[in-house]
């Protein structure tokens, strides 16, 4: 099966050598390094022509050479001069076709030859057919680079004397070879390029989502120390009732038993899940921060060389919305740092019965090759999540003035489910 499997490979490139399909050069590859492309660009109007008027011009030295040194007629000699010469301008785009044009004018240029000649080829056709076997060499696979090898060595032996057959035999051989070397080294650093695109495609992505999961854990951990606190709170409200209001009957007491059962029971789950969520790092055990820290935030921010200001005044909330809103001003203080260095921020935190706003707006940065931000990165992602989850509205994007806004309404239902004066 293996050796069918050969043959019939073999067989195929052969066929490819004879009548296939050639190798052109590949779609909208351009010239190594930028400097090369534009230096063709700019000049290749000019190359072109007198590539071709040099091609032309060493016809003619074929043509005076055969008509010189073995007496051929002029108008046969122009003919075979040039018909053994001209091949080479397909070397480029049609390699395999040059390489059949060239390799039938190795018959035909031995016209006339005389024995005292150590090859019955001009030189400029040897020359050229060297350049030909090279090109297919860098384009061909490697079998059809053997059998075109092969191939080239039955007019060497035929034609040329056994003292120089050999000779001529290794030169043409080294030439492929040495192509097939080069486009082999070539389609090994394509494919060694692809693997590390896709790794770096690869790490990007986990890189990305890596960092979606981080940020939704924190998110989770934080809304769980809060809403845990609450939870507490309605436990110890419906089992303090009984002893706070005597005067209830015992189905109201058994309802209050019930409420906080099952609030209990629901701390418990959630300490079970922030377990879960905890088992990769240290649980946190500092307090979560919220709107009355925003101005110390604003303070450290400014004595690491931001120039920050805060304006309106911060409402007294806490719970989720101030959580959220705490850590909305800290990333995009922490953006506007990274990606506008030297411009100024402006943060207001605004508030009432219904909402709570944000907005941090950055002025243009100082240097003009600064990014501005203006692209969505995990930062902006967390935010926007934080303010999904609260059900909330969020923005941002570039100004008109070339800075960058991050603007957020939270719902302040949330704020504080626990009416105000109610003992505990």
């Amino acid at each position: 099966m293996v050796n069918e499997s050969v043959v019939a490979t073999s067989l195929r490139e052969l066929r490819r050598v004879l009548i296939g399909r050639d190798f052109p050069p590949e779609p909208g590859r351009r010239l190594r390094g930028p400097r090369l492309e534009r230096w063709w660009l700019r000049w290749r109007s000019l190359v072109v022509p007198l590539l071709l008027l040099g091609v032309l011009g060493l016809g003619a030295a074929a043509a005076k050479y055969l008509e010189d040194n073995r007496g051929t007629t002029a108008a046969v000699a122009a003919i075979v001069g040039y018909a053994t010469t001209l091949p080479v301008l397909f070397a480029f785009h049609r390699p395999l076709l040059a390489w059949r044009l060239a390799y039938g004018m190795l018959f035909v240029g031995v016209l006339d030859a005389l024995p005292t000649e150590s090859w019955p080829w001009n030189p400029v056709q040897i020359v050229f057919f060297l350049i030909i076997l090279l090109s297919l060499a860098l384009r061909a696979d490697t079998g059809v680079a053997a059998w075109a090898g092969g191939l080239t060595l039955i007019p060497v032996f035929l034609l040329v004397n056994t003292a120089n057959a050999w000779g001529v035999s290794i030169l043409f051989l080294l030439m492929l070879i040495l192509g097939n070397q080069v486009h082999r080294w070539r389609l090994n650093q394509r494919r060694l390029s692809e693997r590390l695109a896709e790794q770096e495609e690869l790490s990007e992505l986990e890189k990305a989502r890596r960092a979606v999961l981080e940020e939704r854990t924190r998110i989770a951990r934080e809304m769980h120390d809060v809403v845990a606190h609450h939870m507490s709170m309605i436990a110890v409200q419906a089992e303090t009732a009984p002893f706070r209001l005597p005067e209830i009957d015992d189905p109201v007491r058994q309802e209050f038993a019930s409420i906080a059962g099952s609030a209990r029971a629901a701390m418990v789950d959630m300490r079970r899940l922030l377990g879960v969520l905890r088992s990769e790092g240290p649980a946190l055990t500092a307090p979560q921060p919220g709107l009355a820290e925003v101005a110390e935030l604003v303070e450290a921010t400014q004595r690491a060389g931001v120039r920050v200001s805060l304006h309106g005044t911060v409402p007294e909330a806490t719970g989720p919305v101030a959580l959220a809103a705490y850590r909305i001003v800290q990333e995009a203080l922490a953006n506007a740092a990274r990606h506008a260095p030297g411009a100024m921020v402006r943060v207001a935190v605004t508030g009432d019965a219904t909402a709570v706003a944000v907005r941090v707006e950055n002025d243009a940065p100082a240097d003009d090759t600064a990014p501005t931000g203006d692209g969505e990165g995990h930062g902006i992602a967390g935010m926007r999540e934080r303010v999904t989850l609260l059900g909330g509205t969020f923005e941002a994007g570039p100004t008109v003035f070339g800075g960058f806004a991050v603007a957020a309404t939270l719902p302040a239902t949330s704020v504080d489910p626990i009416p105000e004066g109610q003992a505990v």
